[in-house]
C-alpha cells in the first residue's frame, strides 16, 4: 500500500491512498491544480483516481471537490448526512447525482482492490468519519478532525502499518493566541481538534512493533509548529503506559502547502 499527504492543515486537506491499480483520495480541500501536481510528482494523474472519500463537509476538506469530480468523473463517497450538506453548497457547482455514493460508519466497502472501513469521529459536522484501508495483509488509516477519542477510536486504529493522525494545536499556544474566545472553545471542545498532547496519548494506546510509519497532520498554522508537535507527541509516548520511548517509530509531519514523500508499505 501507499500513503501520500498532498496537503494537510486548516487551509486544505487531500491524502492519497493507493495499492497497485487502485488510487483513492481522502478529501479534496485544495485546488485541482495542486492535487494534480502532487499526484504528478509520483507518476500519477487525477484521471487515475478511482474514488474520493470525504471525511466531512467543511471547506478545507471539499473546496476542490466539484472541479475534480466533474473533470474526471470520479465517484464521491461520504455519509448520507455529509452528502446532503455537499449537495446544498452552490460554491461546488453542479455535480452529477450518479457520482454520489452513500456510505455508513462501520459498514465496510470496496473500491477495486482496497477494502475500506469508515468509523465515526467526534467533530462539529453532519456525520463525520475517519477511514481505515486494507489491502492484502497491510492496513493504514487517516484520522483527523477529532475533538476527542475513546475506546471505539482506539479499536479502529489498532494493528496498523501506517497512520496519518491529527496533531492540530498546542493547548498553551491556542489559549494565549489571538483567536476569538468562542473559536478557542470550539477547537478545545469535544467536537473540535486533537491537541499535540491528545495525539500522543492516543498513539500510546495503538503503538505496536509493526507500526512502520506515523504522520502527524492537520497542524494549525497559528497554534502549532512542526518541532513542537513532534517533540510533544514523542514525550507523550514516552510517558504513556507502554514500553516505548517514541524513538522506535519514524514520525514525520504532513505539510500544509506541499506533498510529502510517498510512503510505501510492504510486507
Amino acid at each position: 500500500m501507499r500513503l501520500l499527504s498532498i496537503a494537510s492543515g486548516s487551509s486544505g486537506n487531500c491524502i492519497y491512498i493507493g495499492a497497485e491499480n487502485t488510487h483513492i483520495l481522502v478529501d479534496a480541500g485544495i485546488s485541482g491544480k495542486r492535487v494534480e501536481a502532487g499526484l504528478n510528482e509520483n507518476n500519477l494523474t487525477t484521471k487515475d483516481v478511482n474514488g474520493i472519500l470525504i471525511t466531512h463537509e467543511h471547506s478545507d476538506h471539499i473546496s476542490g471537490l466539484g472541479v475534480l469530480a466533474r473533470k474526471c468523473h470520479i465517484p464521491i463517497y461520504a455519509t448520507k448526512e455529509t452528502l446532503a450538506e455537499i449537495r446544498s453548497m452552490p460554491s461546488l457547482g453542479k455535480i452529477e447525482d450518479e457520482l454520489y455514493q452513500e456510505i455508513a460508519p462501520d459498514q465496510e466497502f470496496w473500491i477495486q482492490q482496497i477494502r475500506i472501513r469508515p468509523f465515526s469521529i467526534s467533530h462539529d459536522a453532519a456525520n463525520p468519519v475517519g477511514y481505515r484501508f486494507f489491502h492484502r495483509n497491510c492496513s493504514v488509516a487517516v484520522a483527523t478532525d477529532m475533538g476527542k477519542y475513546n475506546d471505539y477510536i482506539v479499536e479502529n486504529l489498532k494493528g496498523l502499518d501506517a497512520i496519518l493522525l491529527e496533531a492540530n494545536h498546542d493547548i498553551r499556544m491556542l489559549e494565549m493566541g489571538s483567536y476569538p474566545y468562542l473559536l478557542k472553545q470550539r477547537i478545545l471542545g469535544d467536537y473540535g481538534h486533537l491537541s499535540n498532547e491528545c495525539s500522543g496519548k492516543l498513539l500510546s494506546r495503538v503503538l505496536h512493533d509493526g507500526l512502520r510509519h506515523i504522520v502527524l497532520g492537520h497542524l494549525s498554522r497559528e497554534n502549532n509548529y512542526e518541532e513542537l508537535a513532534y517533540e510533544t507527541v514523542k514525550l507523550e509516548i514516552a510517558m504513556g503506559e507502554n514500553t516505548y520511548t517514541g524513538k522506535e517509530f519514524p514520525i514525520s509531519i504532513a505539510k500544509r502547502d506541499r506533498a510529502i514523500k510517498m510512503i510505501q508499505i510492504e510486507k
